[in-house]
């Protein structure tokens, strides 16, 4: 079976719908790397079809090579240069834009968070110009312009932080974020077979980023075996992630950053004082240093995130830290130094010992994936339990651990949940169980008289 476009139909008709009205629009559209930002307007423009189009990947480069790339797209497209000149400035680019649109084009920035870089940054203030021209006019103009970004809060800066030229622009916003599991499913029973190990061990390495399961499909490797998989992947010389993940991360954050991404991710769930203590023995940087980088990989590339027990308050001292993004920490916990050594050591060896440590990273990925699936199938009116807040764990000083605790206000009920990836830790659990659950009690008396279940 041919691969198809899976997930995203409220997306999809919105897209499509802003596209339909036949009038000026200025859209943006974020959302990480490979999450389907491009597939998702090629598809929207299938289906309404007839729209000429012009799309230019932003590249991170200086003006010069922002030309290049905008003068290329014009002959990709094969817009004819007697009526669009090639740009030769930021300025003369803004101008194209402006033309396009009046033209019924629909103009595709893909990458724009780059004109957040000081040399491209005028840009912004040209473009902002040619918005507002066609905004003045918008009912006579029938195309318009698309921005595609990867990095949210930079997306943000040039157009939603009031000091911006393009502040207040946008017509229509939307974020795209992973597949959800349903869609996941559904492109497992078209191309290989749905089993919870199965399920588990792709939506560890690649959650919900529709690319990375095409990329499987295309190697003819999303039925296969785990190993056959990695090394197709991830280990030949051709394997399409082989430098996914440097190419990404690393090159966006120019190297740095990459002893505490690394460390969260073999020791997800530390406390900021063993964080702070553990990356400062391993680079030699001050604490102050350490929890700059934190807050950066928190707030601005949201690659890392906080965990507090469930109901405490937002400043407790019992945060703990873990990789956000499930292709990042399976690449740095499981995948990374393996590949490394494809030099020095038998390939059959290096993919043993990444599935014997994806197999590890499987255990978080596995509570993540029960919570997604609580939440997603409460969402859609088909779970056993009727879910009021996120699902969360909890844990204290005592000694207390539990994985997932959901909550339903309406009819007072309280489910305790222990989620472990092996079978063996599943069985050491259940002895103490009940010890955990009694301490939560005791901490949330509230609760005492609440229906439990586990």
């Amino acid at each position: 079976m041919a691969w198809g476009f899976y997930g995203r139909n409220e997306e999809l008709q919105s897209v499509s719908n802003i596209f339909a009205r036949n009038r000026w629009f200025f859209a943006k559209i974020s959302g990480r790397r490979r999450i389907g930002k491009t597939t998702l307007i090629q598809q929207a423009l299938r289906n309404i079809g007839g729209r000429p189009v012009y799309y230019v990947q932003i590249p991170d480069s200086g003006s010069a090579g922002v030309m290049s790339a905008a003068g290329d797209a014009l002959e990709n497209f094969r817009i004819p240069s007697e009526k669009f000149s090639r740009p030769r400035t930021l300025a003369e680019f803004a101008k194209l834009i402006n033309l396009l649109a009046r033209s019924g084009y629909v103009v595709v920035l893909d990458e724009f968070q780059y004109f957040n870089r000081k040399t491209l940054s005028p840009f912004c203030s040209f473009l902002q110009a040619e918005v507002d021209e066609l905004s003045a006019h918008a009912d006579e103009v029938h195309g318009g312009l698309v921005v595609l970004g990867s990095i949210h809060t930079e997306m943000m800066a040039l157009l939603q932080d009031r000091s911006a030229p393009l502040y207040n622009r946008t017509t229509d916003d939307i974020t795209l974020s992973h597949l959800d599991v349903a869609s996941i499913l559904e492109i497992l029973r078209e191309h290989a077979d749905v089993t919870p190990e199965r399920l588990l061990f792709l939506w560890t390495l690649f959650e919900g980023v529709p690319k990375f399961y095409r990329d499987c499909y295309e190697q003819g490797v999303i039925s296969a075996n785990r190993k056959d998989l990695l090394r197709k992947i991830f280990f030949e010389s051709s394997s399409p992630l082989r430098t996914e993940a440097d190419n990404w991360f690393l090159h966006e954050l120019h190297g740095r950053y990459d002893v505490v991404l690394k460390f969260v991710a073999r020791h997800g769930g530390s406390q900021h004082n063993e964080l702070i203590s553990h990356i400062q023995e391993l680079s030699g940087e001050s604490s102050e240093q350490v929890s700059g980088y934190l807050q950066v990989l928190i707030e601005r590339y949201g690659l890392i995130e906080k965990k507090l027990p469930i109901f405490a308050a937002p400043r407790a001292r019992r945060t703990r830290y873990y990789l956000a993004d499930n292709f990042l920490k399976a690449w740095l916990a499981g995948l990374a130094n393996c590949v490394a050594a494809l030099n020095f050591r038998p390939v059959d060896e290096l993919i043993a010992d990444a599935d014997e440590r994806l197999c590890d990273v499987e255990g978080s990925g596995f509570e993540k994936l029960v919570s997604h699936l609580y939440e997603e199938r409460n969402r859609k009116g088909v779970s056993d339990f009727n879910l009021t807040r996120r699902i969360e764990g909890y844990w204290d000083r005592a000694g207390t651990e539990i994985d997932l605790v959901a909550i339903n206000d309406r009819d007072s009920i309280v489910r305790f949940g222990s989620c472990k990836r092996s079978a063996e830790n599943l069985l050491a659990d259940i002895p103490i169980f009940d010890g955990h659950v009694k301490r939560f009690l005791e901490a949330f008396p509230i609760y005492k008289d609440w229906k439990i279940e586990r």
